[in-house]
């Protein structure tokens, strides 16, 4: 009798020990994602008080790629994208290199006429001699945000295969209208623009494969990721892998991308408009970005319980 017993306690243990383990580990988890979120609201509170003190129109999506979790501001204003826009010209690059439509190593020869104001580097170049590959010419357009080199892109791909991509990824509000420099359509109201939780949108569908296969999509972010002047990185690690797309017009100035923090990557997309000055908007975006990057920083190195440790960790066990 009290074999069966002991055997029944046994039988009862095991069948119990599963469930309170489970259970203490949502217990925990809770407990982290819990002090995850204070950390969460004192970066809202950050960006609420860039935004109070902007003299301009902010617009803010954030995305932790981990979770799903979401900060957005203002995210479903439709902004001037301004060199921003360019993303989504690579993405439809890439996807008809994908389709076949063209060859990343397919040649092209510079011609005067491709040359427009914010040319940069292809106004250096000799129309009529200079031999690139397509691929060149869409790096132009990335690392240098060089216009004559993003019209040849446009030309090549089609303004209206651009927006049919959005389409089929139901970002509806964000518009490729204009070529690079074309003041009269702008001034005609056909503004190249977005909002800054389609912009979010559009990277992580990038992100997560769903516009192109996983080789392609590697050298899509690897182009993306090219050091360039913008406002996402100014004040963060030399080291750190940043893909981005800034943007600058008259009163304007953005910047959307992908900091890959760790084990935390994030998205974010920060827009400004209707700036008394410019310098104000560049420095809101990278006052966001580094309070972003230290909140998924901590997240990326820290336990459950935040403590982090590194080989520079000075605290006493």
């Amino acid at each position: 009798m009290l074999k069966r017993l002991f055997f029944f306690a046994l039988l009862a243990a095991a069948a119990w020990a599963p469930v309170s383990s489970r259970a203490q580990q949502i217990s925990q988890e809770k407990v982290s994602q819990e002090k995850e979120q204070v950390l969460w609201q004192k970066l809202e509170a950050t960006i609420s008080g860039v935004d109070r003190n902007l003299d301009g129109v902010l617009g803010v999506a954030i995305l932790d790629l981990s979770t799903g979790q979401k900060y957005l501001l203002h995210a479903d204003e439709v902004l001037p994208t301004a060199s921003s826009i360019k993303i989504a010209i690579l993405a439809e690059f890439y996807h008809q290199a994908q389709q076949g439509k063209l060859k990343f190593t397919e040649p092209y020869i510079l011609q005067r006429t491709d040359l427009v104001g914010g040319s940069g580097i292809a106004g250096a170049l000799t129309p009529g001699v200079t031999r690139l590959t397509l691929r060149d010419v869409a790096a132009l357009m990335i690392s240098v945000s060089d216009n004559s080199a993003t019209n040849v892109i446009i030309d090549r791909v089609g303004m209206e295969n651009v927006n049919a991509l959005l389409d089929s990824l139901g970002l509806t509000h964000t518009r490729l209208r204009r070529k690079m420099m074309d003041v009269k359509a702008a001034a005609e109201g056909r503004e190249n623009v977005a909002t800054p939780r389609e912009m979010m949108t559009l990277l992580e569908d990038l992100y997560r494969g769903k516009v192109l296969n996983k080789q392609l999509t590697d050298d899509f972010f690897e182009l993306l990721s090219v050091h360039k002047e913008s406002y996402i990185p100014r004040e963060l690690p030399e080291d750190l892998r940043i893909a981005n797309k800034p943007g600058e017009l008259e009163g304007v100035r953005n910047d959307s991308g992908i900091v890959f923090t760790g084990n935390r990557p994030f998205v974010i997309s920060v827009m400004t408009t209707y700036l008394r000055r410019e310098k104000d908007g560049g420095d809101a975006i990278t006052r966001i970005a580094t309070a972003a990057y230290q909140l998924f920083d901590r997240l990326s190195r820290a336990s459950q319980y935040g403590r982090v440790v590194s080989a520079h960790d000075t605290g006493n066990p």
